[in-house]
């Protein structure tokens, strides 16, 4: 926990923006909203949670109203899109809405926990990294609720892009990041991929451009409510986006 608010070294008062894209959400928002909220508020920290959501037919949306009501429309800002476009465009959207001069990005369904982020931001401060990942694979680390094939195809994935990429994480595949603003957008100029193979493809172009990056151990969970967007054609596409990326990074 911080004791005061963080100021940047220019005197401007430091802003920290989540981007969340969401897809049928309704039943984990309330919820992740109201730990990002107690995270921050705990913390002494100026935030705001864009929420992109991509048409879910399941009422996410009017959930993210009723949530901009009670925590106010500055600190929950929803940003919806006409239909599902791809994980990769959706971080591209929301950063056009977002005023905080770091960026968070992360899942909805409690993949990924707020409490880590006040970790993150440490960790970003005392060696003013110009990103910090979590990951699953190193130190303290851990997955929690996947069977052993998927915990076996995740490491298998991450193996095979970190022999070919070679992008100095341990974790290429993790999409709980904290990331300054300018890196972000300076790295999405060039970002081609969508879909899971972009969170791959940034931390790659990250290091092309000589970025700073840090490591948080992390528990990642299995999602609480609903069904998991990872299936077989999303695995197909990661190899993909692999060997695409060796061959032309």
């Amino acid at each position: 926990m911080f004791s005061s608010v963080r100021v940047a070294s220019d005197g401007v008062e430091d802003k920290y923006s989540v981007i969340l894209p969401t897809y049928n959400e309704r039943g984990n928002l309330p919820v992740i909203i109201w730990l990002l909220a107690k995270t921050f508020k705990e913390s002494d920290l100026d935030w705001e949670v864009i929420i992109v959501d991509d048409a879910s037919p399941d009422g996410t949306q009017d959930i993210a109203r009723q949530l901009a009501t009670v925590y106010g429309s500055e600190q929950i800002v929803l940003k919806p899109r006409s239909g599902k476009l791809g994980l990769g465009t959706a971080y591209v959207h929301g950063l056009q809405f977002v005023t905080g001069n770091f960026v968070i990005i992360m899942d909805a369904d409690f993949s990924h926990h707020p409490k880590f982020i006040p970790e993150f931001i440490r960790l970003q401060k005392s060696n003013n990294y110009d990103i910090v990942t979590g990951t699953r694979y190193a130190g303290n680390g851990g997955v929690y609720g996947w069977n052993l094939k998927r915990k076996i195809i995740s490491r298998g994935a991450n193996f095979l892009a970190s022999t070919l990429l070679r992008p100095g994480v341990t974790d290429l595949t993790g999409s709980f990041r904290l990331y300054k603003k300018e890196v972000l957008e300076k790295i999405m100029t060039v970002v081609i991929s969508k879909g899971y193979v972009f969170q791959m493809e940034m931390m790659v172009r990250a290091r092309q451009f000589g970025y700073t990056i840090g490591e948080v151990p992390i528990t990642f969970v299995d999602r609480v409510y609903g069904e998991s967007k990872m299936g077989a054609n999303e695995i197909v596409q990661f190899a993909k986006g692999v060997l695409q990326l060796f061959i032309s990074v």
